[in-house]
């Protein structure tokens, strides 16, 4: 069964916790408030009833009279069991008897000289059952105030600690995307310091820690495809002196790999160090690309939708159609296809799709999907077209295309690389231009146009 999970937010977490600590707090603060008024006023009851019997015994006694005053009765059958040892001790007393179906009673009973008792006992009610009503209405109008009091104070509290854990959020998320500027710490702010600044601290240290790890495995990738790239050359060099043969072309095709992967490697640590610049030309991208996967491959048809001019690197571009189409020729299956339509450019494959890992995260160096694409090559091509993609502003993804008529899960129709153009390519400094109202405005309608 799939369990069911609950999203709530800190605030309403903490003004729950407070109400319902609250509710908890005024529920037994009126049980004891009320049980203590009631017992008070019993016993105060108690008291005039006593009193009442006592002054109606001394006027039976002295007038000798066989009518007893003020209600009391001489020897009643109704006694309760309580009083009578009492009365058998010629002990004065008074008990307070319990009726289910009404309000209790209160008995006061004195012994006469002659062996009788006399009694007196009324009902508990009248101005004492007036005083507890309003007594019980004023604890409740002050319990419901304590339980929306504890809310308010709730969501005020909640909603500051909420607002500052939404700001450390999205500025920790910005420092995920590669943000290096961004500090968590400064991003929450306030003048209240609490465990949130803690939290930021530790995530701006963690940020800190990573991008330092990240920069220094750069530095030492390019240090040593640097330094191995004088020897290569120098390899491959030597083995074009080497005497024809099937030895010699076997070396010379490792050393040209070789040199391959170090000037690979180089172009990935330079564009990491994100001081790559597109040098921009205006051209026509469906007749560029038709030339370019021409020249790479005859093969591949290319299919123009829509024509459309951009203002991109030639190079760059070139670069990134070269390992998309080699990727899509090595690891994948005819028939490889090429589509543009305006500013996106699509290349289609029908093998056996893009691996998981790269789905979900993304191309990385030195990872290739060993159990999903043909398991050789060192993960560089993807990466290098997803860097030289940002150089130009543009947006590279990746997914798979679902097979027609098959339900198998898992299984796909074929990889598909898609690389979406900027309608503004970046300035030489590597930032964007920044349009005006009515430049966004008609970039707007044109955009919506094309749709």
């Amino acid at each position: 069964m799939k369990r069911l999970v609950l999203r709530t937010g800190v605030r309403w977490k903490i003004s729950i916790a407070i109400a319902a600590v609250g509710a908890l707090i005024a529920m037994a603060l009126s049980l004891v408030v009320h049980n203590a008024a009631r017992v008070s006023m019993l016993d105060n009851a108690r008291d005039v009833q006593m009193e009442r019997v006592v002054l109606a015994q001394r006027w039976y006694e002295a007038s000798e009279s066989e009518d007893p005053r003020f209600n009391t009765k001489v020897n009643d059958p109704v006694l309760p069991d309580e009083l009578k040892p009492l009365m058998r001790e010629k002990r004065r007393g008074s008990f307070v008897q319990d009726r289910g179906d009404g309000p209790p009673e209160i008995w006061a009973a004195v012994p006469l000289d002659n062996g009788d008792v006399l009694s007196l006992h009324t009902e508990f009610s009248g101005r004492s059952t007036f005083i507890l009503k309003e007594l019980d209405r004023a604890l409740l109008i002050g319990s419901v105030s304590v339980v929306f009091g504890g809310c308010a104070l709730g969501v005020l509290i909640g909603g500051q600690i909420s607002r500052r854990l939404r700001k450390a959020a999205a500025a920790a998320a910005t420092v995920a995307e590669g943000s290096t500027e961004v500090r968590v710490r400064d991003a929450i702010g306030g003048l209240v310091r609490d465990e949130t600044d803690d939290l930021a601290r530790a995530i701006d240290a963690l940020s800190d820690a990573l991008h330092a790890r990240i920069e220094a495995e750069r530095r030492v990738t390019a240090d040593i495809a640097h330094e191995l790239r004088t020897p290569v050359t120098g390899l491959l060099t030597a083995a074009e002196l080497l005497p024809p043969g099937r030895p010699s072309e076997l070396v010379r095709d490792r050393a040209q790999a070789m040199r391959t992967l170090v000037e690979d490697v180089l172009e990935v640590a330079r564009l990491d160090s994100a001081s790559e610049r597109a040098e921009l030309q205006e051209i026509s991208l469906g007749d560029f690309v038709t030339r370019r996967i021409a020249a790479l491959n005859p093969d591949v048809p290319v299919q123009v939708v829509h024509e459309s001019w951009v203002n991109t690197d030639p190079r760059r571009l070139e670069r990134i159609l070269l390992n998309l189409l080699t990727n899509a020729v090595k690891y994948g299956r005819s028939p490889v296809e090429v589509t543009v339509e305006g500013r996106v450019v699509r290349i289609r494959d029908h093998g056996p799709g893009f691996p998981e890992a790269l789905l979900r995260e993304g191309p990385s160096r030195f990872r290739t999907g060993a159990s999903d694409r043909a398991g050789t090559g060192h993960g560089l091509g993807l990466t290098i077209a997803a860097g030289q993609a940002r150089v130009l502003g543009a947006r590279l993804t990746f997914r798979n295309a679902a097979p027609v008529g098959t339900t198998t899960p898992g299984e796909t129709g074929g990889a598909i690389a898609v690389l979406w153009l900027p309608e503004h390519a970046p300035t030489n400094s590597g930032s964007f231009p920044v349009l005006s109202a009515a430049e966004r405005g008609g970039a707007g309608r044109g955009l919506a146009e094309g749709a």
